[in-house]
């Protein structure tokens, strides 16, 4: 489950379990119950502050657990919803957010490292990937709209529409991340970047993010139901 260190001025989020390296780090409602409180934790602080998430081992996070979501079928729209949710709360989140992309990064999770302010990806190995097409998903509207107003309009198309992998280097030079590191200095990169910010977190971000952010919010908040789920396959 996720769990959260200091270093500094900088709260790191890890996203699977201390000691633990070869979880994907997928949606189960368990790991977002977690998820949520530590950053319900970081948010009660006071003081400069920022906000760094990564993981250990292979996968950043592959995103979705759908397990559980075929396991629960009932629970399809309030799932997608409460993660839908989580994109909107790390775009609004009152200091500045990286994401340290250690490993894969599929579908939801590539999204949820999208939701940061700031990305820094492993340059070594490891995929930033959007592969529904080839599993015949549907992307839900929040989804899209996400995608769609956080990358540029070419690279969203060819994301979503041909599943292509990325690289740190691909991701780097395609404007999704802004930074790629070696697997050593990775977290130390990402925490730099955010230690540097840290002095922002004053009332005011969150106000400009709020704006800077308002057309990807109203469609987030699109809630998800038969007509658009996204998972319909074929």
């Amino acid at each position: 489950m996720p769990y959260s260190t200091r270093d500094g001025d900088v709260f790191v989020l890890y996203l699977g379990e201390e000691g633990q390296t070869d979880s994907e780090n997928r949606f189960h409602p368990d790991w977002l119950d977690r998820f949520e409180a530590a950053l319900d934790e970081i948010e009660a602080s006071e003081g400069p502050a920022a906000l760094v998430t990564v993981s250990t081992g292979k996968f950043y996070t592959n995103g979705l657990d759908v397990d559980w979501l075929f396991g629960n079928v009932d629970k399809h729209y309030w799932y997608l919803d409460r993660v839908h949710a989580l994109y909107r709360r790390l775009l609004t989140f009152p200091m500045p957010t990286v994401a340290a992309v250690n490993g894969h990064a599929f579908g939801a999770g590539a999204m949820l490292a999208t939701s940061h302010d700031f990305r820094v990806m492993r340059g070594d190995r490891g995929y930033w990937c959007l592969p529904e097409v080839h599993l015949g998903m549907r992307f839900t509207p929040a989804m899209n709209s996400l995608l769609v107003e956080r990358l540029p309009n070419q690279v969203a198309l060819e994301a979503m529409t041909t599943g292509r992998r990325y690289t740190g280097a691909d991701a780097l030079a395609a404007g999704i991340v802004d930074d790629t590191a070696t697997p050593a200095e990775l977290l130390s990169v990402a925490v730099t970047r955010a230690a540097a910010l840290a002095g922002n977190r004053k009332p005011n971000l969150q106000v400009i993010k709020r704006h800077l952010h308002e057309r990807v919010l109203a469609g987030l908040a699109v809630p998800t139901t038969a007509e658009n789920m996204a998972f319909t396959i074929g």
